[in-house]
């Protein structure tokens, strides 16, 4: 039986720029990856049209299907007010698409990340995967996004400290060609969200542990039977 991976983000293209690198290796080495977003995204910018929202949509199941990933799952959160929803409607929406897939290992956002939808999608998360006897998920990563866990005020609730860095050489420009399928959010460099920040950050990364490219992860909690 296949390993499995399961990615939980707020936005099309948070899977991309937090964790690509790492799940595309994951899957040439035999994992199982399956991604849920939370929310279709754009709303918050004034996108009111459907045929917008339909082209996102369209980008995120192409970016997924270009590493590899199994099967995307998509909900209808509102974009950038998650906070306008209970808890528990999200916690209980994770937990039912997590007890389908089975994963034992999870991405998802880091709890200080400027955005509100990734602070409560971070936070619904370990609510979803409570470290009961029967739970499936063993290990969870959080991730560092471009363009919200570096613009938050730097204070210790909210600084990301990554203690996890994985080695992307191979798999970098998979990552960025992943990232090229969502032309409508794609911006312009010096823009977190550029295909040459995100190679100037990987290397800066992997600079720090002595790696070409790296993405890097704080590790929230990992269980070894």
């Amino acid at each position: 039986m296949k390993r499995k991976l399961f990615i939980v983000a707020a936005h099309p293209d948070d899977e991309v720029l937090g964790c690509f690198g790492t799940v595309a290796k994951l899957i040439r080495s035999g994992w199982e990856a399956y991604t849920l977003i939370l929310s279709k995204g754009k709303r918050s910018r004034g996108a009111t049209d459907e045929s917008e929202l339909e082209q996102l949509h369209a980008e995120m199941v192409r970016a997924n299907e270009s590493i590899g990933v199994k099967q995307v799952f998509q909900y209808d959160l509102p974009d950038n007010a998650f906070d306008s929803v209970p808890l528990l409607d999200i916690v209980q929406y994770i937990e039912g698409i997590k007890n389908r897939v089975s994963p034992e290992l999870v991405f998802t956002h880091h709890v200080g990340d400027m955005n509100i939808d990734h602070q409560i999608t971070h936070r619904a998360v370990l609510t979803a995967t409570r470290p009961m006897a029967d739970e499936c998920v063993k290990a969870i990563y959080a991730m560092e996004v471009p363009s919200s866990t570096e613009w938050n005020a730097f204070s210790p609730g909210s600084t990301f400290v990554p203690n996890v860095f994985v080695n992307i050489q191979e798999t970098m420009e998979i990552k960025v060609n992943a990232m090229a399928c969502y032309t409508s959010e794609l911006r312009d460099y010096p823009h977190p969200r550029s295909l040459e920040h995100l190679r100037q950050l990987a290397r800066t990364n992997g600079a720090k542990v002595g790696l070409p490219y790296s993405e890097n992860f704080m590790l929230i909690r990992k269980v070894i039977n």
